[in-house]
Order: C-alpha cells, then structure tokens, then sequence
C-alpha cells in the first residue's frame, strides 16, 4: 500500500512538472510589448560577435533569439557536443543586459544523422525519402528521429535551464505538420486509427468504405490515402481528413514530447512555446496542451495589391488580424516571434515596403495585446537560400536598413507608452458590450477544402471576411474553438462550421436563450463528425434554430451575377446561396430576385428565448449583404457600433487606443475633447499610427 502511494505521488509530481504554467507570470503588465531580435552567430565570423550583440543592445532590444538551427553546430559529431560558442553568446548578451530566446534545433537533423539513420526522413507522396539540406525533413514518429532529438534537448535544457539570461524556449520552428507516407508514419497512422475508431468495423463506417469497395478487414491493411496516387477525385474523403488529423496530432505530439523533455529541466523563470505560422494550415495549435503559450510568424507582405495602389508596399492585414484573434486568448498570453524586417526572398514580387509599415505592423501588434514582438533576423547574410531576405542591418552587419529604423523609433515609442501606462486604466464599456466570438475549426478547414463544391470557395477567406467585418465595427473579436465558454460574448458568429453533433448545436441553442446573439451561414451542420452528410433534409439540424428549411444550395459562374432585395436595397452573388423557407414571413431579412428560385429567402433571423439567431444563407464578394446583416444583429441587441474602413484597425489595450491604417488614404479619427495624442495625429496617415489615452 505503501508503495502504492509513493507511486501515485511521483505521477502525480510528474505531471506537474510536465504541465504548462501560468504564462502571464513571464511578462509584467507595466513593460507592455518587449521588443527581440533572430540572431545568428553561426553564420559569422567570431570577431563579429560581440559588435552585434553590443549593436543590437544600443538599438534598444531587450532579447535576442538563438540556437533554433544550430543541431551541427551543438553536436559536430554523435555525442561529441561544442556549448562553447552558445556560452560566449550568451555570455555577451549577459553583458550587454539582454536575455535570450533558445530554440531546440529539430527544424534539421545534422547531415551525420541522416547519413547513420536515413530511415529519420519523411516521405512525401512520391514514396521517396526527403534528403539533407532543407528543413522540416524529419519523421515526426520515427523512434529514432525522437531519440536524437531527446538527446539534444535534454542537453540544452541541462546545460541552460537554470541560466538567468535565457527567459524562454521555442521548440522547432514554423511546426507545419507535413504529410509524411514513410514506414514510421504508415505503422503510426494504423496506430492511431486504431485508437480513434476502436474496431475495424468502426473504421470501415467512419470511412463509408462500402463505397467502391474500399472494405478493410484489419487495420495492418490500411495504408495512407494518397490522392497523387489514388486520383485527386475519386480519393475517400474521410480517410483524408483522419490523415489531416492524424499528422496535426503527430506534430502536435512532438512538441509536447519536447516540452516534456524541458520542464524538469528548466527554472519555473523560463517559457515553454513554439512559432506557428500566422495562418497555419496543417498544423493545428490547439492540440497541444504541454506549452505554456502559443507565438506566431507573419510575413504580411509578399508583393501582392492588397489595399489600394500603396497596397503592395504595406501588406494584407488580413494576415496579422486573423493571427492576433486567434493565438492571443484571453486566458492567456502570446507573441510574435518572427516578424518580416522588409523585403522577402521568396514572394512572387519581393518589394520594398514603404518606410513606416514595419512601425505600423509592430503597432497593429501591440494594439493586439501581444507581449512580445520579434523579427527574422538582425543581419541580411550574404550567402545561401535567404541571401536576398532583408535584416534590421543591411549587408555590412551596421548600418539599420529602413526596418531597422522603424523597429529603432518603436522601440524608443514604447519607452513613451511605458512612462504613460496606467495599471487600473479598464476597457471601456462600449467595447465589451461590442465583444465578439468567432468560431475556428482546422477539421472543417480541411474538410472544406476537399470538397469546395465551387472554384470560388475559400474556407480561410470567408471566414476572414466575417473576422474583418466585426473589427470594422471597432469590436473586440476574438477567435475561439468550440469548448470555449460562449456567454462571455454578446455576439457570436459562426461561419461555415459544416462538422456538428448535438451536444454542440445544443451549445448554441443554451447560449441564445440565455440572450446570446447568434449568426450562422452557409455550409454550417451539413455533417456528422466523420464528414458525412446527415441522412435527413440538408442542415436538418439547423433548422430549430433558423426557425427555416433550406432547400438546397446553388451557385453562379464567375463574373455573373445573382440579385437579392433586402430593406429596399440590391445586392450581389455569385459565391454560394442557400435556398431558404421561413416558417415565418416576418422572419425573412433578405430575398432572392432573379433565378428561377425568385422569392426564396437567402437570410433569416429567429427568436430563441431572450437571444437570436441569425442565418445569413449566402456568400458574396463584396461582403456589403453580410455587413448589412451583421450591423443589424449589433443594432437589435443595443450594441454600438463603429465604422471603420478597409484596412483601418482601431484597438484598445492597457489603457491605450491604437489606430494603425494599411489603406492607400489617410483616415481622419473623431476623437473626443478629452482623448490625449501620445503618438501621431488625429489624421492616420496610409501606412500610419496613432495612439491615445
């Protein structure tokens, strides 16, 4: 019996030291955004160092990030390991007063492994192994990929877990859960089918195998779908979304296996997190439950138009304002970890950007609430892939390039806002009347994108276009998954979520009867869980809530248009339509007016005890119909609203309203008598910042 509790203290005191902490602990209120640097010591000469290190200090950073790929560098040869260098880095950031980032360097294995286990390496559709000399190559679930991999982190986290200058780590790099068809992964994918679906007769259901005879007997017979093989139509979509599931898992599992590595390790002083992309698509960042937090990577401009002729010089907000409402959760903190300096290497158009938008992106940031902000990289190397990807200093390692005199005037900014912040300033109450959920799911991202059904859907995008039209009404948005708690939010918008079951849809009939505000569109509560359509009228589920039936759907050509009424106003579509039939004439807020379904209602709304619903049953381009409706929805429930344009986002944070504008023309603010300028003017210049109290 003894030895009974003696067990269940040690798994209990395991669990603990294995378990994300509270991360706001890392990053007082009163130093607001701190601001980093990516260097790379690795790829200069010695003599270089500590001019850089002591440049990057009297710039004004306050960390510096190191080590994510190093593995060559930490370990020469298998276990012959060199910290040397990494110690005098780190050394010298000590005594230049920064404190340090490190990132497990698993983003490449060193060429000695590679060329001793070649069996490390994904596989991609092809059926060939991937090859030394790029990132992200690895096996997630190879045993002997893990077991290098534990070997370098745990001497790292032995070596500076309990050093005062390293506050943080970030495992890997970019984490992108790539498809992997390897031996490891074939025998991990029939591993985690069989856990998921239990039996081989539960699978061959999930996957609607009687169809074309697709019928397994046991799972030792699956092997992954691939759709360059099978053919891109005729590929099971169910078995493609358990693989999407499956590889978000495995990537999701590697991070949280580093974590486990690091946290008895390291001092209760340093972080745990990682750097997803800013719109990450196979990966999915709430799998994981090992990291203190989650940070992002956003490169917001790539040379496309974007807004206006200035567009192509400020970037797509899109990018960023999806990012900030998605990675920082109330809850909890986050950052981002790599920020573009300027030009890219890699974009289709590789332009300058106007001098300013790097000051404008770091504030839209701020304005977001993030704790940290960091940019790839400090110095622009002069050899290999990235050669032409700009730094804070241009190619001779000293002179800033125009990024890095913006990042320099923010940095000096913030010093401003610091001396300005106040500790008891609380949101005002307009804004948390106006907060807004909007409901993510990455399996419905993937399953929508199988099946577009149409050329001119875009799953990221239409959500995008309801995320943009909340913040153009000055409301808090914030993008939740489908556990979080609903009632914080008087308005919640859920766009095309197609996967429901009843405990969900009862989720959201509590949360309207309770006085909840809810907006529903096309494509929500067509499927169960495994991908199937309901054996029943489409989105029967749906319907007590819509108080409606929907017929069908349609859609249009490009370039045509269809027309819809709606309070004496004509609208356009072409995208997706709903072909609704309200129980309830009264309830119908728009109609169609052309086609052959002439008269059918396209939106709806209903009363569900003290809240209502909303079903907005088409997707335009423009967004004007869908704007219209949500105003509506706010207005009905004594919400106010803003009326911002285009690429003009107005925050508030700590105190601070923040304005940042990505537009071609300046946005005059109406500000009130009292408000007080601390940065810029009451005219937002494009590509401009103002910031008041």
């Amino acid at each position: 019996m003894k030895n009974l509790f003696l067990k269940l203290v040690w798994c209990f005191l395991v669990t603990l030291s294995v378990s994300a902490q509270d991360a706001s602990k890392y990053f007082p209120k009163e130093d607001l955004m701190s601001i980093g640097i990516y260097y790379y010591p690795e790829h200069w000469d010695k003599n270089d160092w500590e001019r850089d290190v002591k440049n990057i200090s009297e710039i004004g950073f306050e960390f510096i990030h190191l080590a994510e790929f190093a593995w060559i560098n930490l370990e020469p040869q298998e276990g012959v390991y060199d910290f040397n260098w990494l110690d005098e880095v780190i050394g010298l950031a000590e005594k230049y007063k920064l404190k340090v980032i490190l990132g497990t360097p698993t983003a490449i294995a060193p060429v000695w492994l590679g060329i001793k286990h070649p069996e490390i390496y994904a596989m991609g559709s092809n059926y060939l192994r991937a090859e030394h000399g790029t990132r992200a190559q690895q096996s997630l679930c190879n045993e002997t990929w893990r077991d290098f991999s534990k070997k370098i982190i745990t001497k790292l986290g032995e070596r500076y877990g309990q050093n005062s200058t390293v506050i943080g780590w970030q495992l890997d790099n970019e984490p992108e859960a790539k498809e992997d068809y390897s031996p490891s992964s074939q025998k991990a994918f029939q591993k985690w089918l069989q856990k998921k679906h239990k039996t081989i007769e539960g699978l061959n259901h999930a996957w609607g195998n009687a169809f074309w005879s697709q019928t397994y007997s046991n799972f030792n017979q699956i092997k992954i779908h691939n759709a360059n093989h099978v053919g891109w139509w005729g590929t099971n979509p169910h078995a493609l979304l358990d693989f999407k599931r499956y590889s978000a898992d495995t990537q999701a599992g590697f991070l949280d296996f580093q974590a486990e590595i690091l946290r008895p390790l390291i001092s209760k002083k340093q972080y745990i997190t990682t750097n997803y992309t800013a719109t990450t698509y196979g990966a999915d960042p709430q799998r994981t439950d090992k990291l203190d937090f989650n940070a992002f990577t956003s490169y917001p401009n790539k040379g496309q138009a974007n807004i206006g002729e200035n567009g192509f010089r400020l970037g797509d907000p899109k990018e960023l304002s999806f990012a900030l409402s998605y990675f920082k959760q109330p809850e909890n903190v986050s950052g981002i970890m790599e920020l573009q300096p300027g030009f890219v290497n890699w974009g289709n158009i590789n332009p300058l950007l106007q001098p300013g938008a790097l000051r404008m992106w770091l504030y839209h940031c701020f304005g977001g609430d993030l704790s940290f902000a960091c940019s790839y990289r400090y110095r622009q190397i002069n050899y290999s892939a990235e050669q032409y990807h700009s730094g804070i200093t241009t190619l001779d390692g000293v002179i800033l390039s125009q990024g890095g005199k913006d990042y320099k005037q923010v940095i000096e900014e913030m010093k401003e806002l610091r001396a300005a912040y106040n500790p008891n300033a609380k949101m005002p109450s307009e804004l948390k009347k106006r907060k807004t959920a909007l409901l993510w799911s990455h399996d419905n991202w993937w399953g929508l994108s199988r099946q577009k059904q149409t050329s001119q859907w875009n799953t990221l995008g239409f959500f995008q276009k309801y995320l943009e039209i909340v913040k153009s009404f000055g409301a808090p948005a914030q993008i939740i998954n489908e556990t979080d708690n609903l009632n914080d939010y008087h308005v919640v918008v859920i766009p095309a979520f197609e996967m429901v079951d009843n405990a969900l849809i009862k989720k959201w009939e509590d949360y309207v009867k309770q006085g909840g505000n809810l907006v529903l569109t096309v494509r929500t509560g067509v499927k169960d869980r495994n991908g199937h359509l309901f054996q029943s009228a489409y989105a029967e589920k749906i319907y007590p809530l819509i108080d409606a039936k929907i017929e069908y759907f349609d859609h249009l050509l490009p370039h045509t248009n269809g027309t819809i009424e709606s309070s004496g106003n004509t609208y356009y579509w072409n995208n997706w339509a709903d072909l609704v039939e309200a129980n309830h004439e009264e309830n119908v807020l728009a109609t169609y007016t052309n086609q052959f379904y002439t008269g059918k209602a396209a939106v709806v709304i209903n009363k569900i005890g003290k809240g209502t619903v909303t079903y907005i049953g088409v997707d335009t381009d423009d967004a004007d119909l869908e704007k219209y409706i949500l105003k509506a929805v706010y207005s009905n429930a004594n919400i106010s609203t803003e009326n911002y344009p285009e690429g003009v986002y107005v925050q508030w944070r700590d105190g601070f309203w923040v304005a940042v504008n990505y537009s071609s023309k300046a946005y005059s603010l109406e500000l009130s008598n009292k408000a007080e300028i601390l940065i810029g003017t009451k005219m937002v210049e494009s590509g401009g910042v103002t910031i008041w109290k």
